[in-house]
């Protein structure tokens, strides 16, 4: 009897560790599950604080932008060449720049063009406080301001780097951060021709194209970048035309788009 007991004991001992590992091995599964569905992961992705990198349209507008931060050499040509075809474009500055070249400041936005914010000074914002943030962007807004009437609404990241501070600091200051989804890589010294192939490449309805003041060859570029668009049929407007009005929600890719 009692070889019995003790063979029932040691069964019944054997089954609780075996539904245990059974019961744990429901939990890992179940928590896998959980955690890799893509409704969960959608909601993790959409968390995160995004700039704009492109916008989703039905029309086929498109904004061509520039970065100025040092040179200034081909600012007129610039802007001879966007009054040639009747195009406006938006150009981030920084506040250095508007120091240096106030007249060009003034030149841009008398021509039409959006003068938007670049920082005050180039510096890497990921490893700013956000006071150091409002401080910098507002030393800058107060400079274009001064100079053109018009205090800018628009931000575009030094080196294209930020984080969640980053763009939720511009979001309190009432800004949108702006990026790109077409790189014309212009100052890479890139030929005028491999310059409007990465632009045909990569353009779409709501794209915002990255250029820069004083890149080597963009000059030669722009015409042909501008004419090939227009001929595609799109419609070459600043940034803050392109941006959705009302009511929007940004994608896990950094698209502004519509709500519904």
């Amino acid at each position: 009897m009692n070889k019995r007991m003790k063979a029932i004991r040691r069964r019944l001992q054997e089954n609780r560790k075996l539904l245990g590992g059974v019961a744990l091995l429901v939990v890992v599964t179940v928590i896998f599950t959980l955690v890799n569905s893509p409704k969960i992961v959608g909601v993790s992705a959409t968390t995160r604080k995004l700039p704009v990198y492109c916008v989703q349209r039905e029309d086929k507008c498109v904004s061509l932008t520039f970065d100025a931060a040092w040179g200034n050499e081909d600012t007129q040509q610039l802007i001879d060449t966007f009054e040639k075809y009747g195009v406006k474009a938006t150009f981030f500055v920084v506040g250095d720049w508007v120091e240096k070249y106030p007249e060009s400041v003034r030149a841009l936005h008398d021509a039409g063009h959006e003068v938007m914010n670049h920082s005050d000074d180039h510096a890497h914002f990921s490893k700013l406080s956000a006071q150091q943030i409002v401080e910098n962007v507002g030393a800058c807004n107060d400079k274009i301001e001064s100079v053109t009437g018009v205090r800018p609404t628009l931000f575009r990241c030094p080196y294209g780097e930020y984080d969640d501070h980053v763009v939720q600091s511009l979001t309190d200051m009432g800004m949108y951060t702006i990026q790109w989804d077409v790189d014309s890589l212009d100052w890479k010294n890139l030929s005028a021709s491999e310059i409007l192939s990465r632009v045909k490449k990569g353009v779409q309805p709501g794209s915002i194209v990255l250029f820069h003041n004083a890149a080597k060859h963009t000059p030669e570029a722009l015409s042909g970048v501008i004419e090939y668009l227009l001929a595609e049929g799109y419609e070459i407007v600043p940034v803050s035309e392109l941006l959705l009005e009302g009511e929007y929600e940004m994608d896990h890719t950094g698209r502004m788009c519509p709500v519904g």
